[in-house]
This record gives C-alpha cells, structure tokens and sequence, in this order.
C-alpha cells in the first residue's frame, strides 16, 4: 500500500501538467479554482486534475509537500507554479503558455512509442463525449475508470466495450499492451465515492 506521500509524488511525476483543484473542471468548487481552470482552458494544453475535495488525505497532505497553503496548485515538471494568482500573472505576462508548451514537449518525448494519458483520455473522449476519466499506471499499461450518462441502463460489458472501441487502434498497433477498464454512470460513481477516501487523478484536456 502506498503512502499519501508516495502517491503525490508518483502523480508529479507521470504528469507534466497537474492542478490539485476544488471541485473539477467542468464544476470548480471555489472561486480561485475556477478562474485557473479557465486560463488553463484558454491555453489548449491539456493537463490533469485531482479534486482535493474527493482526496482528502491528498488535500492534507500535499501543503507539506509543496509549502503552499492554498488551492489550487498547479504543477509543471514536477515543479509547484503556484496559485491562482501566479497562475493569472503569467498568463497576463506570457510566461504560462511557453512554460505549459515545454512540459507538453516533454511528456511527448518521454512516451516514446507509447500513448500519453492525455492522449488516452482525448481518444475515449472523442468516442463518449462527456466522460470523466480517471488514469492509473504509466507506459503501455493503464487502469482507466470511465463516468459517463452513456452508461446508463447499459450492463457491465457493453460499458467496457464502449470505452476499448475508443482504445481500439492504439492497443492493435502496441502503443497500449494492457488496459483494464471500470466503467460507471455519474450516479454509480458517486456512490462509490461516497463510501470511499481515495484519490482522484483525472485528465483534463
């Protein structure tokens, strides 16, 4: 079992782009969330998200680990940026969108022959328009949990075979070798969440 700890570090690590948040992108939670979600929304760049509110040993955890009180966090390259009001001044200053690009570049040249989480969340996005998508695992094997409306009334297989359609390509040509697959309506998911701690590590794009 990994530690709180071991896991932030593990998610700096495999993501260029990350936003510890409150709320998520579609629905921050708080002001200051909100406003970096829409500089972030106007770069292109995608990036991952955690919702501090559905980690709570995360949200405890991580000030300790960056020295930042607040949220959100956003990180590039493992590096804390800052706040919100960081965040707002670089863009105002054009620094953000070069730094933002750097990192993508980076995580492009690191994936070698296999896809970036990014990119499996854009490919199952374009397949299943609103889903969330929540990625564990690094490389060419991923555990993917799926929330979407799509999957209501449907049963536990053609919800699995609704998001591999998406991955179809990639895990032909070997670029993803494995890929486990949970998938659930928004419903599902919450009641889930609602008996549970864990983290949320989430793609935004």
């Amino acid at each position: 079992m990994k530690t709180t700890e071991e896991k932030i570090r593990e998610q700096l690590a495999n993501n260029p782009v990350i936003l510890y948040m409150k709320g998520v992108p579609e629905k921050p939670e708080c002001g200051f969330s909100a406003k970096t979600v829409g500089i972030l929304k106007q770069t292109s760049i995608p990036y991952t998200y955690v919702n501090v509110l559905a980690a709570p040993f995360i949200r405890e955890k991580l000030p300790s680990i960056s020295h930042w009180p607040t949220y959100p966090q956003l990180f590039v390259n493992g590096e804390l940026v800052g706040g919100c009001d960081i965040v707002e001044a670089m863009w105002n200053d054009g620094s953000l969108l070069p730094l933002l690009k750097s990192a993508e570049a980076k995580d492009g040249a690191a994936g070698g022959e296999h896809l970036s989480v990014a990119e499996v969340t854009q490919l199952v996005q374009q397949e299943i328009a609103d889903a969330e998508v929540i990625v564990d695992g690094a490389g060419c094997d991923l555990s993917l949990t799926v929330i979407s409306t799509r999957f209501a009334g449907l049963p536990l297989v053609k919800k699995q075979q609704a998001v591999l359609a998406a991955l179809k390509a990639p895990l032909a040509s070997g670029k993803l070798h494995a890929v486990s697959v949970l998938a659930y309506t928004p419903e599902e998911w919450q009641s889930k969440q609602a008996s549970s701690t864990g983290g949320l590590l989430q793609i935004q794009g």
